[in-house]
């Protein structure tokens, strides 16, 4: 149905419309007395595997990545489709606008997604509000049903690099109060000089900045750890040598997690006239085609950090398979977003479900 309804309706509009009217659309019904918790029982049934990552209590391993919910605006109403985490942003300390339309692109052979969003969004200060009211709302529902809220931050456009340590500190003391985590991203390739900042130099003072920002704000955090856990998503595109370079630096610096991976720019990971499409665009791809890098990656950290830090995977995530090839391989939670545009709002439940009945029949095997 989903599938028809993809081909007929959303496909002939404009992609970042197509996303708007679908988002606008699930906050109606949840906002409807009674129909919230229908979709939460058509969505979101069977999703809960409960998993301690982080110092929190995660309902289960998968997670909304950043991208979708850019302001913290529907975080209830994305958790009715069950996942245990959802990751709103990427905000930054001053509201921007992003880059010019058009700045998002389906790829639909490739089963992919090509942005140059550019990290539009309201701002960290009205961000902090939006997820507020959200956190309201969500006090509402049983404690079960309330996903875990991640906030990713970012730097803004026109501040050059030399002050960005200061920019994301502006951040994470709007939004620390509000996060369960937070996510450095330095990792976009569509903020011109912030992938620069994952150089070792540049990022470990922000690193510092933004852990002791989030300790001025916040004196009770939500996680057992002690203080705000804090994450750094890094790129897909960093050759291996840099990968561990950040690994080493995330190990001393005190961070509690990586993210990976980001968009690759890398054009080489799509077929057919799509791939000659993208190489005339700017930006950064998404989806199924980024899941070996995401994998590669995923791998190399692991084999690097050990236990040391906990990693979210995020890039390619289609199926319970994949999730599972993610966990075999280090992750500790999983993320996606393109895929649920291609697949609809039955998918993260039916995936879920997937990786929930093949646990505890493994576990049964075990027993046995």
């Amino acid at each position: 149905m989903y599938s028809l309804i993809f081909r007929l309706f959303f496909a002939p509009m404009d992609a970042e419309r197509a996303h708007h009217v679908s988002f606008t659309a699930l906050r109606i019904l949840d906002a409807i007395p009674g129909l919230g918790r229908l979709l939460r029982l058509v969505f979101a049934r069977g999703t809960r595997d409960e998993v301690e990552v982080l110092g929190l209590r995660f309902p289960n391993r998968l997670g909304l990545a950043a991208g979708f919910d850019k302001n913290g605006e529907g975080v209830r109403a994305l958790s009715a489709m069950g996942f245990g985490h959802i990751e709103v942003g990427t905000i930054t300390a001053h509201a921007q606008p992003g880059n010019d339309k058009p700045r998002l692109f389906r790829l639909r052979d490739n089963i992919a997604l090509l942005n140059r969003m550019g990290f539009n969004n309201q701002g960290a200060r009205q961000a902090a509000f939006n997820i507020d009211r959200q956190r309201k709302s969500l006090a509402s529902l049983p404690s079960a049903q309330r996903p875990i809220i991640g906030i990713n931050i970012g730097k803004t456009k026109v501040v050059d690099a030399a002050d960005a340590v200061e920019d994301y500190a502006s951040s994470a003391r709007f939004c620390a109060p509000l996060a369960d985590y937070l996510v450095i991203n330095v990792s976009s390739p569509n903020t011109p000089g912030l992938r620069d900042l994952q150089s070792v130099s540049s990022l470990e003072p922000i690193i510092e900045a933004v852990r002791s920002a989030a300790a001025e704000v916040v004196a009770t955090p939500r996680s057992t750890l002690g203080h705000v856990p804090l994450l750094v998503k890094i790129a897909p595109d960093l050759n291996d040598d840099d990968v561990v370079e950040i690994c080493g630096l995330a190990v001393r610096s005190g961070v509690d997690g990586l993210i990976t991976t980001n968009t690759t720019i890398d054009r080489n990971v799509l077929s057919g006239r799509e791939a000659e499409f993208a190489r005339t665009q700017a930006g950064g791809i998404s989806g199924r085609p980024l899941a070996p890098r995401s994998l590669e990656v995923l791998r190399l950290v692991k084999a690097t950090v050990a236990d040391r830090l906990s990693i979210i995977s995020v890039g390619g995530i289609a199926d319970a398979n994949d999730i599972s090839a993610r966990l075999a391989a280090g992750a500790d939670l999983v993320q996606s977003y393109s895929e649920m545009i291609y697949s609809g709002p039955f998918w993260p439940g039916r995936i879920i479900r997937g990786v929930r009945n093949r646990t505890l029949l493994t576990r049964g095997t075990r027993g046995v």
